[in-house]
């Protein structure tokens, strides 16, 4: 939940949630209370609701819009985002009863939008699910480009190439500030392409005897179309085993962005096919005791059960904190004779992350040429290497802060410490 201040008005940028939290990070190892659903406080912003001109969403990632039908009845401005976002967004707002009315503007890909004293730029950019956007946000102090998440990958499945082209022209424009997405700033080199996964999903799934099932993040629809290819072409079903993913897929098919020839069968009908035809997709690799994953190691699944031999495969990382659950996952299903494979234990690409490495970030730097480089969208540790990288792009400023902060951008640069009240807040599921 990102805020830009200009000229008395302020515009919102994502409102996500985090999931199974307590509302005080350093509270996650104590074994305090959490939470299912928690978001950022927005009480600074919704104390002046009048001078809140807009929503933008850059896509359609929980940590990004899973708060909009929670606050939106305290925030009551018009919501921007692209044809795919939108769909998502209805489909939450349909599911839950809550705030249908909210006024939606759909928004081209790469198209552009004037909201209150701000110009905003969508610019596509590659990711793990269709139509991420990052932002050119213009005013008249300056421009700032709010990358959002992404990555520099060449084959991402389900959207056009990274195109170097537009991200090198805004070295030309003067760019004031990079607000940048530091989840892999830890990590060196480049990340791996999301199509890369095809071939070591491919070659698990062909030599499996038995049942597949497959778990990994419901929003990601390119391994989705991967896995949807692999059925086709190894002689098995693919069905989806979880509301999650028949809601992202289904949004996929209503905005074209699910190729026609696949097929996914009704998960009623996995049940009753021969073991060797089973490809399934299940929510719930982050260990959630809920998930469709957790049901079938508890063999209380309606709609499948796995037998001895049959192999469960995590396309997906181990989030930090989720360590327990998913270790006690993997030890249930193994207790049953039923086999894993997870993606930090096999040499096989069979899991891509959606976010930049530092050789990606140090090249966009030098393409974009900010004044000031603002770190985001990670812990501390991720924060100050994406400014060392920056420093290392002869970026010729670099503001990293907390929660909070106030980052000053024009006409002077700094930052004031806790200049607003935040926090977290749990919301009602």
């Amino acid at each position: 939940m990102n805020l830009f201040g200009h000229n008395g008005q302020w515009l919102m940028v994502d409102c996500g949630v985090t999931f199974d939290e307590p509302l005080d990070p350093k509270d996650a190892a104590s074994g305090g209370r959490r939470f299912d659903v928690v978001s950022a406080d927005p009480t600074f912003i919704t104390q002046q609701p009048e001078n809140l001109v807009g929503i933008v969403i850059t896509h359609a990632h929980e940590d990004h819009i899973g708060a909009l039908p929670y606050l939106w009845s305290r925030l009551k401005c018009p919501v921007y985002t692209t044809p795919y976002t939108a769909e998502i967004l209805r489909r939450k707002l349909s599911r839950d009863g809550k705030q249908p009315n909210i006024p939606i503007i759909e928004v081209a890909n790469n198209g552009m939008a004037d909201i209150g004293h701000f110009n905003i730029k969508w610019m596509s950019i590659t990711h793990s699910l269709p139509e991420p956007h990052a932002l050119l946000i213009r005013t008249e102090a300056g421009t700032i480009f709010h990358t959002a998440d992404w990555k520099i990958d060449s084959a991402p499945v389900t959207e056009q190439p990274f195109n170097q082209r537009e991200f090198k022209q805004l070295g030309e424009q003067n760019i004031l500030a990079m607000v940048c997405d530091s989840t892999n700033a830890l990590r060196a080199g480049h990340s791996v392409s999301e199509s890369a996964c095809y071939s070591g999903l491919k070659q698990l799934i062909s030599h499996a005897q038995g049942r597949v099932v497959v778990g990994c993040f419901s929003s990601n629809i390119a391994r989705l179309i991967t896995l949807a290819k692999i059925a086709a072409e190894t002689g098995r079903y693919l069905a989806l085993l979880g509301r999650s993913l028949l809601n992202t897929v289904g949004a996929a098919k209503a905005t074209g962005h699910w190729p026609e020839d696949l097929i996914i069968i009704d998960a009623h009908h996995a049940g009753y096919l021969l073991p060797e035809e089973v490809l399934a997709v299940a929510t719930g690799s982050q260990g959630e005791p809920r998930a469709a994953l957790a049901n079938l190691a508890r063999d209380s699944y309606r709609d499948l059960s796995l037998d001895k031999g049959d192999l469960v495969i995590f396309s997906s990382i181990i989030i930090p904190g989720n360590e327990k659950p998913i270790e006690n996952l993997v030890k249930a299903l193994n207790a049953r004779q039923i086999d894993t494979v997870m993606s930090e234990q096999t040499q096989l690409t069979i899991h891509a992350s959606g976010h930049p490495c530092q050789e990606e970030l140090k090249q966009m730097y030098q393409w974009v040429c900010p004044q000031v480089a603002v770190p985001t969208h990670g812990e501390d540790a991720h924060m100050l290497s994406n400014a060392q990288i920056a420093k290392s792009a002869q970026v010729p400023r670099t503001l990293t802060g907390k929660n909070g902060d106030l980052f000053m951008l024009a006409p002077n640069i700094g930052i004031r410490k806790s200049a607003v009240k935040t926090g977290r807040i749990p919301l009602n599921h």
